[in-house]
């Protein structure tokens, strides 16, 4: 799908379509396991590994990334006190299994597990988990950056910082759509920013 994808009020958020196919080996991604989870709770980041890992002894790497809500957005310490996140149900959920299936096609790897947190957030607290297995540790953090990537351009999710100056919805880096490019994937989200959401093109409080 082109072009830059609104949902009122919130900022701009290109969805893009297939992504290009690069080869790599045919990996045995497991299923056993949920591969996406949009939740409220907190998660625990030694369980889900050991969820992933479970009853495969061809794994012999586990690489993991666990995003935090930041206090800050390129301001003063304390300059964010709560950051909320929404969502478009159905539509959030594909998006990362169709990620998730794109990153088993160029990467060797056995097991993937992606949770993201939704509703209101404090400083500090965990927003996002990204976890791989893979036989070597290599394919694992290629897998596991990848992910968080596309994660952080592509997947369905807006994000509402509030300040002492009131409320401001946080828009795409061209930071952000920079680190997906790397993999073969145009991004445009930053320049989807719509003129009054500028307040949030900064970057985000999490991850």
């Amino acid at each position: 799908m082109g072009g830059c994808r609104r949902r009122a009020g919130r900022p701009g958020l290109r969805l893009q379509g297939t992504m290009p196919r690069m080869g790599a080996a045919e990996p045995n991604l497991s299923r056993a396991t949920a591969r996406v989870a949009i939740q409220t709770d907190d998660f625990d980041l030694g369980a889900e590994v050991s969820a992933l890992r479970a009853g495969d002894p061809g794994v012999g790497a586990v690489a993991s990334f666990v995003g935090t809500v930041r206090d800050r957005n390129g301001g003063a310490a304390g300059e964010v006190s709560a950051l909320e996140l929404e969502h478009y149900p159905g539509m959030t959920e594909r998006s990362i299994e169709a990620m998730i299936d794109e990153a088993q096609r160029r990467f060797d790897i056995r097991a993937a597990r992606v949770v993201h947190r939704i509703g209101p957030l404090s400083p500090g607290e965990q927003i996002v988990l990204v976890v791989v297995a893979s036989a070597h540790r290599g394919a694992a953090f290629q897998a596991c950056e990848f992910l968080m990537d596309y994660l952080k351009t592509q997947a369905p999710f807006w994000k509402k910082e509030s300040t002492a100056e009131g409320a401001r919805w946080v828009d795409a880096r061209v930071a952000d759509d920079a680190a997906l490019a790397r993999w073969g994937i145009a991004a445009g989200n930053a320049a989807c920013a719509a003129p009054g959401d500028a307040a949030g093109a900064a970057g985000a409080a999490a991850r």
